[in-house]
């Protein structure tokens, strides 16, 4: 699988995405970028003021992680969970269940910043 970072759709460095407020603490949402004939997707969490950002992209099929919009985490909001097979990741990327368990999430560089997300 090519690196996200050949993405010519992987926004660049310093775009705001969203205000903290938009995604549920905790909670995740997914944005998704469009350039030509290529997409990315990537998706970020949020814990108190902590946000991580992760390329929407199982480790182990390569399909997104989400089936609806913006739930990416489980029922109890402690782990990010793949919807095509039930693997389960810590909220740092690292699988702990699932045919990936060991594998991680691909990061994907975002920041908390006077109020407001933005790619890192």
């Amino acid at each position: 699988m090519a690196s996200s970072d050949a993405n010519p759709a992987r926004p660049a460095p310093g775009l705001r995405l969203c205000a903290l407020t938009e995604i549920a603490d905790p909670g995740a949402r997914g944005f998704r970028f469009r350039e030509n004939q290529k997409l990315f997707a990537g998706f970020v969490v949020r814990q108190g003021d902590t946000v991580r950002g992760f390329v929407d992209s199982c480790p182990h099929a390569g399909w997104p992680l989400s089936a609806l919009d913006d739930r990416y985490l489980t029922r109890d909001s402690r782990y990010i969970l793949c919807a095509g097979h039930g693997a389960l990741f810590e909220p740092g990327g690292l699988c702990v269940a699932g045919p990936c368990a060991g594998d991680r999430l691909t990061p994907w560089p975002v920041e908390a910043r006077d109020g407001d997300v933005w790619t890192a």
